[in-house]
């Protein structure tokens, strides 16, 4: 007999898996979909990112959140949102807190208020932009003043010999 009596594989010595799955310390990103077929018409805000491929008439406001139009999208709206990427056509005033980014197929008819922005060749932007400074954020003053570092009095030697002379 070639092989051994004993088997070579036994639950008891099988290997140990070692793998350990990483863990994302944030959970990956997330976002609604709007999709083509959808017309959605009045407000709406929210605080997680949205893709919009359909139609939107009214307000959209996701001031914490990116909110992405879609090539298909078609946005009737005032836009407030942490960052904006248009693909489709926005016609409406749009406010971002951090960026606005209109990629090349892009369109937007309307004022923009942004700390950054890009405009891809072929992109149409039509109306006026506000390119504002980072706004740093001001700590509270206490209402204790530090204390004053004490003004030098003349020495009490000589203002007793100048008052008696």
């Amino acid at each position: 007999m070639l092989q051994s009596p004993e088997p070579k594989y036994s639950p008891a010595t099988a290997p140990t898996n070692t793998y350990t799955p990483v863990k994302t310390p944030v959970p990956p990103m997330e976002q609604a979909t709007i999709g083509r077929t959808l017309v959605i018409k009045g407000e709406l805000s929210g605080s997680e990112s949205i893709f919009i491929d359909g139609r939107v008439e009214g307000t959209i406001s996701f001031p914490e959140s990116r909110l992405t139009i879609g090539r298909n999208g078609n946005v009737a709206a005032n836009v407030n949102a942490k960052e904006l990427v248009i693909m489709g056509k926005v016609q409406g005033n749009v406010e971002c807190a951090d960026r606005l980014d209109i990629r090349s197929e892009g369109a937007l008819t309307g004022d923009v208020i942004t700390q950054r922005i890009s405009v891809e060749d072929g992109a149409i932007l039509k109306g006026g932009v506000d390119v504002r400074a980072v706004e740093k954020k001001v700590q509270p003053q206490s209402q204790v003043k530090p204390p004053e570092p004490p003004k030098p009095e003349p020495p009490k030697a000589l203002a007793a010999t100048a008052g008696s002379a």
